[in-house]
């Protein structure tokens, strides 16, 4: 893989250069650096072979090709590896252009402020590896509607399962499942491989009811083992579009021995409120039968102070792009304390995902949240693993060490 610098001062592209051949380049897969001036002669570069990039390093403030033109062609080009602002603009504005360029679905990893602190760009080259863009050679098919309709009912879907723990004492106090296909051939296929697939021709329902009744039974299982974990599983509410959802979880429950006081449902906030009266009645019958309602991705929709108001939620679940790194930025820093503020007045439960750094748990610990997940805890991992993990980490309680050589910013919580 090559680094792409682009930017207009020789000065930054020499400096760069420089620093980036002092942390050892070749030993984190980056074989060569090629320096731009220019954004048209980038662009120029990746569409001959934008796969050759694993990391581009680009300044926002350009004379014929700023950094907001540049991201646009990215996107156009398919541009897979990671990306870093290099800026003296404005803290607001490399946040919006961060927005900007996920939002193009682009890998954006950080901005670094001019002047460049060694510090920050040796810890971004320790973790730029997870956004190298696979070969050609392992880039998996697009699957069909009848290949995923199998695997549902052949039993290849498996949960892996993320912990969450207390803030407070590091206790372990849930699990949240995520869906994996074991697929014969590709090996294990990440749900954002196929849960587009299944939204699109009408399989999420039958696959989320999959995924429910997996997770239940399997928590059953850590109840016999002593453990009251709460299970949570992610549910759209084109799932929930049916008027007897709330029984079918009922006598799902009931079918496998878990109590429905432990099943939290975690349904994503710009997903709601499509049809308000149809939700109010299954959101509400749920609650009703003791099922914990939870809302995904706090922060992201445009309505949630309505939906706080309005529907029977009991926990409020911090999107991780508020609290990855909030300790060292004052805007994340200030949304999230709202947030969490915000639940606490309302008697609602909080959870922040996507923790991946000591200095986030900490800041968590003194903003009050009540529970955490992301990889500075645990990475997902199957059901039979579980027991284990626990053992390790009540041997260490409430004392989290990440692992440089494992870290990877967090991924959203697909089902």
């Amino acid at each position: 893989m090559k680094i792409l610098i682009l930017d207009d001062d020789p000065f930054i592209l020499k400096l760069l250069s420089i620093q980036l051949r002092a942390f050892g380049l070749k030993q984190r897969g980056f074989m060569q650096m090629v320096p731009c001036e220019h954004g048209h002669e980038a662009v120029a570069l990746l569409e001959a072979g934008h796969d050759e990039f694993g990391l581009i390093f680009c300044d926002l403030q350009m004379p014929e090709m700023d950094g907001v033109e540049f991201v646009r062609h990215l996107a156009r080009v398919g541009y897979q590896g990671g990306l870093v602002f290099v800026s003296g603009a404005a803290e607001r504005v490399l946040l919006t252009a961060e927005r900007f360029a996920k939002a193009h679905g682009l890998k954006m990893l950080t901005s670094l402020q001019k002047p460049v602190s060694p510090e920050r760009l040796k810890a971004l080259l320790d973790d730029a590896l997870v956004t190298m863009p696979v070969a050609r050679s392992e880039v998996r098919r697009g699957y069909t509607s009848d290949e995923l309709r199998s695997a549902i009912e052949g039993g290849q879907l498996v949960n892996y399962y993320q912990p969450k723990v207390t803030v407070s004492s590091g206790a372990v106090v849930g699990m949240e499942a995520l869906v994996r296909w074991r697929h014969p051939v590709d090996g294990l296929v990440m749900p954002g491989d196929f849960i587009p697939l299944a939204e699109q021709v009408g399989l999420v329902e039958q696959l989320a009811k999959v995924v429910l009744r997996a997770a239940m039974e399997q928590g059953r299982q850590w109840h016999e083992a002593g453990h009251m974990l709460d299970v949570a599983v992610n549910v759209s509410m084109g799932t929930m579009c049916s008027l007897d959802f709330p029984d079918f979880v009922a006598q799902q429950a009931r079918d496998v021995g878990f109590p429905l006081a432990n099943l939290v449902l975690e349904i994503t906030e710009s997903q709601l409120m499509d049809n308000p009266r149809l939700q109010l009645d299954i959101l509400t019958r749920l609650r009703l039968k003791q099922v914990r309602l939870s809302i995904d991705d706090f922060g992201t929709g445009y309505s949630f102070f309505a939906q706080l108001r309005d529907l029977p939620f009991d926990e409020l679940k911090v999107d991780c792009s508020f609290v990855h790194h909030a300790s060292r930025d004052d805007s994340l820093r200030a949304i999230l304390e709202t947030s969490l503020s915000l639940a606490r007045q309302l008697g609602m439960k909080t959870v922040a995902e996507g923790v991946e750094d000591r200095e986030d748990w900490e800041l968590l610990q003194a903003s009050g949240c009540d529970s955490a997940q992301g990889y500075l805890i645990a990475r997902p991992m199957p059901g039979e693993a579980i027991q284990d993990w626990i053992t390790q980490w009540e041997s260490r309680h409430a004392e989290p060490v990440i692992d440089p050589a494992t870290a990877s910013p967090s991924g959203t919580g697909l089902l």
